[in-house]
């Protein structure tokens, strides 16, 4: 990202929308962060490039909330892949959400998750930096698989498994900030 981009700030803390509370300040909050939904729109170009070329293009950015201290910080970004199919597949991630009252900044993120459906399990890889192994909790219900963590770096997803999987077979590591689960097939 560029300095622009990073230097482009706005929005609320604690999930609430960008600007809450009405005023100038407010609907000016709402609007840059509008423009940098609205800075992605260049990469719809590049999607009839990236099928051609079975590629994967990843961006990602970071932007500091107005008024609410260093803690508070919007994280976003997307990743692309097209395969030999020729088919895209957009994944986003972090804490920034649209919504029908405009952007909103939550202090929990979205990782990057990827999911490998094999012939006699499933593997799931969770992009989670900063958090440490006793901060992972994961559970499995319903067939889907959640990730949640706890301290300083907070992220949080349910992802729908392909097929039934045995709870107990569960096996994870965690390295370098890689979540890995793997689980058998039932």
């Amino acid at each position: 990202m560029s300095g622009e981009d990073d230097d482009k700030a706005g929005g609320g803390e604690g999930g609430k929308p960008a600007g809450a509370g009405g005023g100038p300040k407010g609907a000016e909050a709402i609007a840059e962060i509008g423009a940098v939904f609205k800075g992605l729109g260049g990469f719809v170009e590049m999607l009839g490039a990236l099928v051609e070329k079975a590629e994967t293009v990843e961006r990602q950015g970071s932007f500091t909330v107005k008024g609410a201290g260093d803690e508070a910080q919007g994280v976003y970004g997307f990743s692309v892949r097209t395969g030999l199919g020729g088919v895209p597949r957009v994944r986003s991630f972090g804490n920034v959400r649209p919504t029908a009252r405009g952007p909103v900044v939550d202090d929990v993120r979205e990782p990057l998750v990827d999911l490998f459906d094999e012939a006699d399990g499933v593997i799931v890889t969770a992009e989670i930096p900063g958090v440490a192994e006793d901060e992972i909790a994961l559970s499995i219900e319903d067939g889907k698989l959640s990730i949640t963590t706890s301290g300083r770096h907070r992220y949080a997803k349910t992802i729908a498994l392909p097929a039934g999987v045995d709870p107990a077979s569960l096996e994870r590591s965690h390295r370098n900030g890689i979540l890995q689960v793997k689980l058998r097939k039932v």
